[in-house]
């Protein structure tokens, strides 16, 4: 197929053979299937700002720090340049969440690099060698289901150990290949130490995990790994060989009713954003 414009420059400096096809077309980048030597990888080219339709920016951004204290100034500005780097950020953070939670024991995507607004990464496949479908297009057993939850919630913990709230996890950006589940799509990880809304952020994760998989297997509703990792978290005691239950107790103390408040919103704002992302998987690519 012919090279796309963003491609090109990957190509001329030899990271890049040959484009094979379009993968896919969503509202934050377009991802292509790519020849690099003899290696099959996928090129996600990440749309431009006034492009993106990613809501709420500002508070995934939230404790990222920029060591550069000129880039910083500028991005605080909203200057020129400052967009730019913000732009370059918001790019780099996949890639670094992408090692880091790799070196983590995560089940993500290898990375190769970004380059010019272009990532290179490993391309997940299926047990017949084609591209791996995403957990929204495939039925699961309720067995399935059970192991497959189990197996995610495990890797929200392991997330959390490596610092890091992936702040956007649905369906729609896991896919499912030979081996299970494989977390994709991490531009707006977050930094749980340094940011107010990871807590909330990491509840909406597994909220949403769990209600898909709660469609095969109903019981799953009943479990609590939001409260059992966060708490876990605070506590100090979370570490990746940690046995999760799913099981969770209150405390018996006045009920927070603030907390509660923004549970409510934060199931509001999701139940928003999952009829936005059935619209949007429904739309024909362009």
């Amino acid at each position: 197929m012919k090279i796309p414009k963003r491609i090109q420059p990957l190509v001329e400096d030899g990271l890049v053979d040959e484009v094979l096809r379009s993968l896919m077309s969503g509202k934050e980048a377009a991802v292509y299937v790519v020849r690099c030597g003899d290696q099959i990888r996928c090129a996600k080219v990440y749309k431009e700002a006034n492009q993106r339709s990613f809501k709420k920016a500002a508070q995934y951004r939230e404790g990222r720090k920029v060591r550069n204290s000129r880039r910083a100034r500028a991005m605080e500005k909203g200057s020129k340049f400052g967009r730019s780097q913000q732009e370059s950020s918001w790019q780099n953070a996949e890639v670094e969440a992408l090692y880091r939670l790799s070196s983590a024991g995560v089940r993500v995507p290898q990375p190769y690099g970004c380059v010019e607004g272009v990532l290179l990464m490993e391309l997940i496949t299926g047990d017949d060698g084609s591209e791996a479908p995403r957990l929204n297009d495939v039925i699961l057993t309720p067995e399935q289901a059970r192991e497959d939850h189990a197996f995610i919630m495990h890797n929200v913990m392991l997330m959390l150990c490596a610092g890091l709230v992936h702040g956007d996890l649905s369906e729609f950006n896991v896919l499912l290949d030979e081996y299970g589940p494989v977390i994709i799509d991490l531009p707006q990880a977050v930094e749980a130490a340094a940011n107010n809304n990871a807590q909330q952020m990491l509840t909406r994760d597994v909220d949403n995990m769990t209600a898909y998989y709660a469609q095969f297997a109903p019981e799953l509703k009943n479990t609590r790994y939001a409260r059992e990792i966060w708490s876990l978290y605070e506590a100090g005691d979370l570490h990746p060989d940690h046995e999760l239950t799913g099981l969770y107790q209150d405390d018996d103390q006045e009920s927070d009713v603030d907390g509660v408040l923004a549970e409510i919103k934060a199931i509001m704002e999701q139940e928003q954003d999952r009829q936005r992302r059935l619209k949007e998987a429904a739309e024909p690519e362009s």
